[in-house]
């Protein structure tokens, strides 16, 4: 069973398989991310039923044209939540742009903003999904159970400083969210976090 961080050789054999039209891979790849591209659909589009929309058009894509993703570009990971972000923005700002034409109340700029909030959340959730364990635990404890650096420390069994690594590690990592560089995004195809 490969592990929650694939290796690229991983990528490269799950494309290879959905290119030969094997039906399990499709099936290994759902189970492997079908978590991240939902939440990540569910966190732009705030809406269980868009969101399951975007979840069936992601894989049939991935199904149809497997050859669009590039190992040699980056984790297939990092595609498929570039691929899931980039289709949940689309669809919001159709919808949006919809309601407006309707006469929703209000602006272009009112959509835009809508937009970009989307997308610094949906960044910041996958950030939190695809930091390491130790990071995300340092963070969890933090800011859900109100710990400080000592707590953490104490509740993790390392030291203060290491405590204090993980917690900065992991602010900073959350920060790129925030990113204008960015744009609010996942890692763009080839990326990394």
């Amino acid at each position: 069973m490969a592990t929650k961080d694939a290796p690229p050789r991983w990528d490269r054999r799950m494309q290879q398989r959905l290119a030969r039209g094997e039906a399990a891979a499709l099936g290994e790849l759902y189970d492997r991310f079908a978590s991240l591209v939902h939440g990540l659909a569910h966190r732009v589009l705030g809406d269980e039923r868009a969101a399951d929309g975007i979840t069936r058009e992601v894989f049939l894509r991935l199904w149809e044209d497997p050859e669009a993703y590039d190992p040699r570009q980056g984790p297939l990971r990092s595609w498929v939540a570039a691929l899931t972000h980039r289709l949940a923005v689309q669809r919001l700002r159709a919808a949006e742009t919809a309601a407006l034409a309707r006469g929703g109340e209000g602006t272009t700029e009112d959509l835009e903003r809508k937009v970009r909030h989307a997308s610094v959340a949906a960044r910041a959730d996958y950030i939190v999904q695809a930091m390491p364990a130790s990071l995300r635990t340092a963070l969890e404890l933090a800011y859900f159970q109100r710990r400080d650096y000592r707590q953490t420390a104490t509740d993790l069994g390392v030291t203060e400083d290491e405590a204090r690594r993980r917690l900065r590690l992991g602010l900073q990592l959350l920060a790129t969210a925030h990113d204008t560089r960015f744009s609010g995004t996942p890692p763009e195809y080839g990326g990394a976090v």
